[in-house]
């Protein structure tokens, strides 16, 4: 998978100390991803993981304690990831609309290229309760962040709230499983962003 960012793992790993350990650790969660994006968290393996990483079975009990610890660890991490994605893609001054519709392109791009995010996301539901709902709430805290601070800008309504910005996540969410994972390349990220952004234009733009 290589997502090449740190990891985020805090609370469900033991921090590598050495950069050699981090790159051990950023293996075995890469591997993880596929482990459990392929087969499900109930029939993954960490003789799997660990074969996948190249690293030894021990090296797997160094950083975690279960398979739950590294499930728990990937969720952050991949939560974090597309967090980052968003993020990377905002560095560039922009008005609040077209904001949303470049961490939208961003999300859709990260999306396709790591489309066992929603696999794992899905069953975290069920694996991680917390993990998954912590993930959808600080995404939506992020949107609703934007969508305020266009509001302070005068360029979307001034009355947005959170039902709003959870919509725009849902909607983002749907999108990304329609034309990042199920695409069969009738629609790239551009043209799906580019609708989504002629929606919310409609719906949410300030009365001008």
């Amino acid at each position: 998978m290589g997502m090449g960012k740190p990891a985020h793992e805090a609370e469900t790993a033991k921090q590598p100390r050495t950069d050699r350990g981090r790159r051990t650790l950023r293996k075995l969660l890469d591997a993880a991803a596929i482990e459990f994006g392929e087969k499900g968290f109930h029939e993954a393996s960490i003789s799997a993981i660990t074969a996948r990483a190249g690293t030894a079975l021990g090296s797997f009990y160094t950083y975690f304690d279960s398979k739950d610890a590294i499930f728990q660890a990937l969720v952050r991490d991949m939560s974090e990831a597309v967090k980052v994605a968003a993020r990377d893609a905002l560095d560039e001054p922009a008005s609040a609309l077209e904001r949303e519709r470049m961490a939208l392109t961003a999300f859709l791009r990260f999306a396709a290229e790591h489309k066992e995010v929603y696999r794992i996301i899905d069953e975290a539901e069920f694996v991680d309760p917390e993990s998954y709902r912590r993930h959808y709430e600080t995404t939506g805290a992020r949107i609703l962040d934007r969508l305020r601070e266009g509001g302070r800008a005068g360029e979307l309504r001034g009355d947005l709230e959170e039902a709003h910005a959870w919509a725009i996540m849902g909607m983002n969410v749907f999108l990304g499983l329609r034309y990042a994972v199920w695409n069969g390349g009738e629609r790239s990220a551009d043209e799906v962003a580019a609708i989504a952004h002629d929606l919310l234009a409609r719906g949410i733009a300030a009365d001008r």
